[in-house]
């Protein structure tokens, strides 16, 4: 341990497109929607997170609220930079005098550009990192749940979040193969806003079609413990009046079906690039499911059906990614799969 090893503060980075978690000493210590609410006049943001989110969709002409990442990559490059340097303020909340040098590793998804990769670091550094690392998505997740990536040993992991679906075949330390859509948990609540306009003629924001995601959220139209009826309310698109109407669960698996029949044909493509050894291996162990879209019902009975493999959903699976991260973060040095 070095002279000066208590002015490092070390961060694990979770920068999704829906919530942003962060690691410090072993611990979640922030895990709050990734927004910000801007004052539109001066520019200066006055909330982020849980605060911005209160205020989603209830803003008037001088408030804006804003969603720095979109498909799991940086879209508004100021917004970002000040919802990270405010979650970090979060764990520090007390000014000392010294401030302490950021040690961060940041996930970010595999198929990410390298424009995109450069956003990302330069967001962090602004922010206050003075080392960045950055880690792929489905490698976070790998070693979240708790399989040892190092081995010569084929894994299937679909990590599917709110903005990307990741799907890699991981083995010996690194990706072998991957494939990353942007159809993903963002996507799934526009199809139920779509349905809910189309079908009960009713105007809905995204916080409610994230509620019916929750609460009656399905892939198949057939499950064996299904969930009571969800009470929706919204407006009328005839005569603007708020009403409440009542949807069911294979409702909304009907309204999914397109999105997750995306995710399906990338499993299967990301399958056909397999290598046949891995494959072997893929058929012995299954596939295994993280991030927040793992929580939809029947999502793993459907993509078994489908694939003929097992599959298993990762034990809290929204923190899957998180946990890998904080991990690496650790384990800096054995990890040479660490991008600077």
């Amino acid at each position: 341990m070095g002279l000066f090893d208590f002015l490092t503060q070390e961060l694990a980075i979770d920068l999704g497109t829906a919530n942003t978690l962060i690691i410090h000493n072993d611990k979640v210590v922030v895990d709050e929607p990734s927004i910000v609410a801007v004052d539109i006049k001066s520019g200066k943001v006055i909330a982020i997170g849980k605060d911005a989110l209160m205020m989603e969709g209830k803003t008037h002409s001088k408030i804006e609220t804003i969603r720095p990442l979109k498909d799991g990559v940086i879209a508004d490059f100021y917004a970002a930079e000040e919802m990270i340097r405010g979650m970090i303020r979060k764990i520090n909340p007390k000014r000392s005098l010294v401030k302490p040098s950021l040690r961060m590793v940041i996930c970010i998804p595999s198929g990410i550009t390298e424009v995109e990769k450069r956003a990302v670091k330069d967001s962090a550094e602004h922010a206050g990192g003075k080392e960045v690392y950055l880690i792929h998505e489905p490698m976070a997740a790998a070693i979240g749940i708790g399989i040892d990536v190092q081995e010569p040993m084929g894994n299937m992991v679909i990590d599917i979040g709110g903005g990307t679906s990741e799907i890699a075949v991981i083995a010996l330390g690194g990706i072998v193969c991957d494939k990353s859509i942007r159809v993903a948990g963002d996507d799934l609540n526009n199809d139920i806003e779509e349905y809910m306009r189309r079908q009960h003629n009713m105007s809905i924001g995204p916080r409610t079609a994230e509620a019916i995601k929750i609460n009656v959220g399905a892939a198949l139209t057939e499950l064996d413990n299904p969930p009571p009826d969800y009470k929706v309310h919204g407006r009328d698109m005839m005569t603007g009046i708020p009403v409440e109407k009542t949807v069911t669960y294979s409702e909304i698996a009907y309204a999914l079906d397109k999105s997750l029949a995306k995710i399906e044909a990338a499993v299967l493509s990301a399958l056909e690039l397999t290598p046949p050894e891995l494959a072997a291996d893929i058929y012995k162990t299954g596939i295994y499911l993280t991030g927040g879209g793992a929580l939809l019902r029947g999502l793993d009975k459907r993509i078994s059906m489908r694939t003929k493999l097992p599959v298993h959903v990762a034990d809290d699976p929204l923190r899957a990614v998180a946990r890998g991260t904080g991990i690496a973060l650790k384990n800096i040095d054995k990890f040479p799969f660490l991008l600077r």
